[in-house]
C-alpha cells in the first residue's frame, strides 16, 4: 500500500477482523431483502437539484483467481462539482452544494458481482499540505469476508489526462503502468456518461493500487 500522508509515527496497531457474513443485513440491508431502517444509505448521491454533470461509475472487485466477487461492500465519497467536499474540514473557498450528500454505499450485485454509484462528476480539490490542486477523483473503501482491513483506494477519471498528470497522489506511484489501474475509462450508454472502474485484489501486474490512509 502507498502511504499518502506519511507521518512520523503511528499508533500501535489495534485487532482486526473480517467483516464477517452479515455485513449485507448491518449495512446494506435492502440488498440483502430486510427492511429495518427508517432512512436506508444509497448508492444514488444526487437529487433533481444537484449541480454538475450526472455520472453512472460501475464496474466489479475480481479476485487473485480472475473470478468475480459477489458480496463486497463499497463506499465511495467525493466532492462537489465545484470540488468542495460536504464536510466542515474543508476550508476552501468555494461553493456547498446542499443538494449532493458526497458519500454513498451499496454492494456488488449477488447475481452479476456489478456495482454501481449515481453522482456528479468532481471538481478538483486542493491537496493537503500545500501539495498542489489534486485532479478530479472519487475515494473508495471497500470490505467483505476475507479482507481483514478495509482497503482503500481512488478512482480518477480517463478524460481528465492532464489534471492527472500533474495530481500529487498518483505521482507518489512511481510505476506508470500501476497509475492506470486508479484510471476509470469513460464510455456512454443510453444517452447517459458511464465510467468504468474494475477493482483487482489479491497481487499481479494489473492489482489496483491501495493507500494506506
Amino acid at each position: 500500500m502507498f502511504n499518502v500522508n506519511a507521518p512520523a509515527s503511528f499508533l500501535q496497531e489495534t485487532p482486526s477482523q473480517t467483516a464477517g457474513p452479515y455485513v449485507h443485513i448491518g449495512l446494506i440491508p435492502h440488498q440483502a431483502g430486510f427492511d429495518i431502517f427508517e432512512k436506508d444509505f444509497s448508492n444514488t448521491l444526487v437529487t433533481p437539484e444537484t449541480e454538475g454533470e450526472r455520472i453512472t461509475i460501475e464496474g466489479r472487485v475480481i479476485d487473485g483467481t480472475g473470478s468475480i466477487c459477489k458480496d463486497i461492500l463499497l463506499e465511495i465519497w467525493q466532492a462537489n462539482a465545484a470540488g468542495k467536499y460536504a464536510h466542515e474540514a474543508d476550508q476552501q473557498d468555494k461553493p456547498v452544494d446542499p443538494a449532493f450528500r458526497g458519500w454513498g454505499r451499496t454492494g456488488t450485485a449477488f447475481d452479476t458481482g456489478v456495482y454501481t454509484f449515481e453522482t456528479i462528476k468532481p471538481g478538483k480539490v486542493a491537496g493537503r499540505s500545500g501539495r498542489g490542486e489534486m485532479a478530479p477523483h472519487v475515494s473508495f473503501w471497500i470490505a467483505a469476508r476475507g479482507i481483514n482491513i478495509g482497503l482503500s483506494t481512488r478512482m480518477y477519471f480517463s478524460d481528465e489526462e492532464e489534471a492527472n498528470k500533474k495530481d500529487p497522489v498518483l505521482n507518489i506511484i512511481e510505476q506508470a503502468e500501476r497509475r492506470k489501474t486508479l484510471i476509470a475509462q469513460r464510455s456512454e450508454r443510453d444517452g447517459k456518461v458511464v465510467y468504468t472502474f474494475d477493482i483487482r485484489l489479491q497481487g499481479g501486474a494489473d492489482e489496483t493500487v491501495f493507500f494506506d490512509v
